[in-house]
Protein backbone atom coordinates (compact mmCIF):
# COMPACT_ATOMS: atom_id res chain seq x y z
CA UNK A 1 0.00 0.00 0.00
CA UNK A 2 1.39 3.23 -0.97
CA UNK A 3 -1.62 5.10 -1.12
CA UNK A 4 -1.97 6.21 2.57
CA UNK A 5 -1.61 9.96 3.72
CA UNK A 6 -1.18 9.71 7.86
CA UNK A 7 -2.62 11.94 10.77
CA UNK A 8 -0.61 13.38 12.99
CA UNK A 9 -2.17 11.08 15.76
CA UNK A 10 -1.20 8.15 13.71
CA UNK A 11 2.40 8.61 13.90
CA UNK A 12 2.30 9.61 17.76
CA UNK A 13 1.08 6.57 18.24
CA UNK A 14 3.54 5.14 16.53
CA UNK A 15 6.54 6.81 17.72
CA UNK A 16 4.54 5.71 21.54
CA UNK A 17 5.00 2.07 20.02
CA UNK A 18 1.60 1.50 20.47
CA UNK A 19 1.40 -2.19 19.38
CA UNK A 20 -1.64 -1.77 16.87
CA UNK A 21 -0.38 1.59 15.26
CA UNK A 22 3.40 0.04 14.81
CA UNK A 23 1.74 -3.07 13.46
CA UNK A 24 -0.11 -1.08 11.38
CA UNK A 25 2.69 1.04 10.01
CA UNK A 26 5.21 -1.88 9.48
CA UNK A 27 2.38 -3.02 6.74
CA UNK A 28 2.97 0.46 4.68
CA UNK A 29 5.27 0.76 1.55
CA UNK A 30 6.17 4.41 1.80
CA UNK A 31 3.06 6.45 3.50
CA UNK A 32 2.88 10.04 3.14
CA UNK A 33 2.05 12.99 5.67
CA UNK A 34 1.18 16.59 4.82
CA UNK A 35 3.64 19.27 6.35
CA UNK A 36 1.08 20.46 8.81
CA UNK A 37 1.42 16.79 10.08
CA UNK A 38 5.49 17.99 10.75
CA UNK A 39 4.46 20.96 12.27
CA UNK A 40 2.18 19.55 14.95
CA UNK A 41 4.32 16.44 15.97
CA UNK A 42 7.34 19.44 16.51
CA UNK A 43 4.71 21.75 18.49
CA UNK A 44 4.33 18.82 20.95
CA UNK A 45 7.46 17.42 20.72
CA UNK A 46 10.23 17.54 24.14
CA UNK A 47 13.59 18.57 23.07
CA UNK A 48 15.40 15.21 24.10
CA UNK A 49 12.65 13.78 21.23
CA UNK A 50 13.69 16.12 18.52
CA UNK A 51 15.81 13.53 16.85
CA UNK A 52 14.04 10.72 17.26
CA UNK A 53 11.30 12.47 15.34
CA UNK A 54 13.49 14.08 12.79
CA UNK A 55 14.99 10.48 12.13
CA UNK A 56 11.45 9.18 11.74
CA UNK A 57 10.17 11.99 9.56
CA UNK A 58 12.73 10.47 7.38
CA UNK A 59 11.11 7.73 6.48
CA UNK A 60 8.41 9.80 5.45
CA UNK A 61 6.89 11.47 1.77
CA UNK A 62 6.40 14.54 3.40
CA UNK A 63 4.28 16.49 0.87
CA UNK A 64 4.54 19.99 1.00
CA UNK A 65 1.63 22.33 0.73
CA UNK A 66 1.04 23.95 -2.97
CA UNK A 67 -1.24 26.69 -3.55
CA UNK A 68 -3.50 24.35 -4.38
CA UNK A 69 -3.96 22.78 -1.58
CA UNK A 70 -4.23 26.00 0.57
CA UNK A 71 -7.01 27.22 -1.41
CA UNK A 72 -8.99 23.70 -0.76
CA UNK A 73 -7.63 23.77 2.58
CA UNK A 74 -8.85 27.38 2.96
CA UNK A 75 -12.21 26.32 1.42
CA UNK A 76 -12.56 23.01 3.59
CA UNK A 77 -12.08 25.68 6.83
CA UNK A 78 -14.55 28.11 5.53
CA UNK A 79 -17.50 25.40 4.62
CA UNK A 80 -16.88 22.91 7.75
CA UNK A 81 -15.54 25.42 10.46
CA UNK A 82 -18.58 26.66 11.97
CA UNK A 83 -20.80 23.54 11.55
CA UNK A 84 -18.31 20.35 12.60
CA UNK A 85 -15.10 22.63 14.36
CA UNK A 86 -12.62 21.55 11.62
CA UNK A 87 -9.65 23.61 12.49
CA UNK A 88 -7.42 25.01 9.81
CA UNK A 89 -4.60 22.51 9.98
CA UNK A 90 -6.98 19.89 9.97
CA UNK A 91 -8.68 21.36 7.06
CA UNK A 92 -5.03 21.43 5.07
CA UNK A 93 -4.62 17.80 5.92
CA UNK A 94 -7.64 17.23 4.64
CA UNK A 95 -6.90 18.86 1.35
CA UNK A 96 -3.49 17.17 0.99
CA UNK A 97 -5.27 13.80 1.09
CA UNK A 98 -7.95 14.97 -1.66
CA UNK A 99 -5.61 16.86 -4.10
CA UNK A 100 -3.04 13.99 -3.99
CA UNK A 101 -5.86 11.41 -4.26
CA UNK A 102 -4.58 9.70 -0.71
CA UNK A 103 -6.36 8.10 1.65
CA UNK A 104 -6.07 10.05 5.36
CA UNK A 105 -5.54 7.33 7.78
CA UNK A 106 -6.52 8.75 11.04
CA UNK A 107 -8.13 7.77 14.35
CA UNK A 108 -10.51 11.02 14.57
CA UNK A 109 -13.35 10.65 11.74
CA UNK A 110 -15.02 13.41 12.97
CA UNK A 111 -12.41 15.47 12.84
CA UNK A 112 -12.65 15.12 8.42
CA UNK A 113 -16.58 15.78 7.44
CA UNK A 114 -15.58 16.07 3.91
CA UNK A 115 -13.42 13.53 3.26
CA UNK A 116 -15.31 9.98 2.11
CA UNK A 117 -12.14 8.16 1.65
CA UNK A 118 -10.94 7.59 5.40
CA UNK A 119 -9.14 4.68 6.77
CA UNK A 120 -9.14 4.21 10.97
CA UNK A 121 -7.45 1.22 11.23
CA UNK A 122 -7.55 0.54 14.62
CA UNK A 123 -9.41 2.13 17.72
CA UNK A 124 -7.51 2.98 21.04
CA UNK A 125 -9.09 0.97 23.88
Amino acid sequence: MANELLDTNILIDVLRNRREAVEYFTELSFPSVSAITVAELFAGVRSDEEAIVRNFLRTLDVIEISGEIAEKGGFYRRDFGPSHGVDLNDAIIAATAEVEAKSLVTLNRKHFPMLKNILVPYQRT
